[in-house]
C-alpha cells in the first residue's frame, strides 16, 4: 500500500447505519441465513524479514498478497511497488510453517509480470497510462497460474491518467496470459460513481472446488456512502464470479467502525479497509475477511472476521447502497493482533491458508506490507484456526 493511502483528508462524514447490524433483519425461519460461522484463532509465531532485502537485483518490501502454490508448495507473494524501484513483481518462497510458528522464510526467485506485449510495466512518471499498482496475487488451483490484482489510480493530480483497476492472470514466469472482467461499478470514473483512489480492487480469492473467484473493494464506492468514522462503520462491496467473468452475485459486507480518535495534531485522516479475502476450501459463501485500520497517534489495527453471503442481499443491480435496506453479510470476529499478543502490530495485508496442523487445526499465514518505510518492517504471522 503506498504511504500517500495514509494522507487524504477526511471525507465529510454523512452517518450510515451502524454496520454490525443488518439494516433489515433476516427472516427468521431462512436456515441458511442461520448458518453457524465463527471461526477461532491463537497466534503460532511470527518472523520478520531484514528491511529492503536485497534479492536478485530487486528490493523484497510491500509485500501486499501471498498465497500458497499447491503445485510447489511454496509460497508466491505481491510487491506493491509500482516499479518506482525495481519493474513491478512477485516473489517466490520456501516458508517453513509448523505448530511453533514461522521457523523460516527463504526467498527463491522473483519475476516481473510481463504486459501483453511481453515488456515490463512502466513506473507512474512515465504518464502513459500503463502503471499498474499489484495488491494481491492467487495461484490458480487448476493451472498454477497466477492471478494478480491492481487497483489502477484514480488520480488526484489534474491531467494525470486514469488507470482502471484489473485482474490478470500470468504464467510462472510472469507472460501475461488475459484478464477478468470485472464487474461495471468496480471500474473508476472521472465523475462521482466508482471506487475511491487507493480503495479499489485489492482482494481476490478462489473458491466452490476453484470455480468461483471472490473480490472485494478496499472501501465504500464513492456512490455507497462515506467512509467509515468514529461513530458508523460502512459498506464495501464483495463479488462473485465465474472463472470467465460471469457476476454470479455482489453483496455488501459491513465495514467496522474507526477504532480510536485520530491525534489532533497530525494532518493524516484514519485509514481502514479490506486488503485481503480467503475462501474457505468446500465451504461456498464462508470468508475469512482481514480489515486493516490506520489512526493517527495509535497505529495499525489488525483483524481478521469469518464471514459469509448466505441470507446477504444480492446487490449487483443496487446502484447505490446508501441508505437502501440490504441485508448485509453476517460476520464474527476471528482475531484481533492486539489480543492475540503479537509483538508490534504491522501493515498486514495479505493473508492465506498453510498447511494443517496434526490436531486439525489449519495454519493461516499473513504478511504485512512495510510500504518500503524505515519505520515499518515485513513480518510474517502465523495462526492456528480451528
Amino acid at each position: 500500500m503506498n504511504p500517500s493511502l495514509f494522507r487524504r483528508a477526511c471525507a465529510a462524514a454523512l452517518a450510515l447505519a451502524t454496520t454490525t447490524t443488518p439494516a433489515v433483519a433476516a427472516q427468521s425461519g431462512d436456515t441458511a441465513a442461520r448458518a453457524p460461522i465463527g471461526a477461532k484463532a491463537r497466534l503460532l509465531g511470527e518472523a520478520t524479514v531484514p528491511h529492503k532485502l536485497a534479492f536478485r537485483d530487486t528490493t523484497v518490501g510491500g509485500l501486499s498478497g501471498i498465497d500458497r502454490d499447491p503445485c510447489t508448495g511454496e509460497y508466491v507473494m505481491v510487491s506493491d511497488d509500482r516499479s518506482n524501484l525495481q519493474p513491478a513483481r512477485f516473489y517466490t518462497a520456501r516458508i517453513k510453517v509448523d505448530g511453533t510458528g514461522v521457523r523460516s522464510v527463504d526467498f527463491t526467485g522473483t519475476r516481473p509480470f510481463r504486459q501483453p506485449d511481453g515488456t515490463v510495466y512502466p513506473a507512474p512518471s512515465a504518464g502513459d497510462g500503463k502503471a499498474v499498482d499489484p495488491e494481491e496475487v492467487r495461484v490458480d488451483p487448476l493451472t498454477c497460474r497466477y492471478w494478480w490484482a491492481q487497483e489502477g489510480d484514480r488520480p488526484s493530480a489534474a491531467g494525470a491518467p486514469l488507470v482502471q483497476p484489473s485482474v490478470q492472470f500470468a504464467n510462472r514466469s510472469g507472460a501475461h496470459r488475459g484478464r477478468l472482467a470485472l464487474p461495471s461499478n468496480y471500474a473508476f470514473t472521472t465523475g462521482e460513481p466508482g471506487p475511491r483512489r487507493n480503495k479499489a480492487v485489492e482482494a481476490i480469492t478462489f473458491g466452490a472446488g476453484s470455480t468461483v473467484l471472490t473480490s472485494a473493494v478496499e472501501g465504500p464506492l464513492l456512490q455507497d456512502g462515506p467512509e467509515p468514522t468514529l461513530d458508523t462503520g460502512a459498506l464495501i462491496r464483495v463479488t462473485q464470479q465465474s472463472r470467465r467473468g460471469a457476476v454470479l452475485g455482489q453483496f455488501a459486507y459491513p465495514l467496522e467502525k474507526i477504532f480510536a480518535e485520530s491525534d489532533p495534531s497530525s494532518p493524516w485522516a484514519p485509514d481502514t479497509g479490506v486488503p485481503a479475502i480467503l475462501a474457505f476450501p468446500g465451504d461456498p459463501g464462508r470468508y475469512l475477511v482481514l480489515e486493516r485500520t490506520w489512526v493517527a497517534g495509535s497505529g495499525y489495527k489488525i483483524r481478521v472476521f469469518d464471514a459469509t453471503t448466505r441470507g446477504a442481499t444480492d446487490v449487483r443491480s443496487v446502484d447505490s447502497l446508501a441508505g437502501r435496506p440490504v441485508v448485509p453479510m453476517r460476520k464474527k470476529l476471528v482475531a484481533d493482533f492486539h489480543d492475540l499478543g503479537v509483538s508490534t502490530i504491522e501493515n498486514t495485508e495479505g493473508m492465506t491458508w498453510g498447511p494443517n496442523l496434526p490436531n486439525g487445526e489449519r495454519t493461516l499465514l499473513l504478511v504485512s506490507d512495510d510500504n518500503f518505510s524505515q519505520e515499518e518492517v515485513t513480518r510474517f504471522v502465523a495462526l492456528a484456526v480451528r
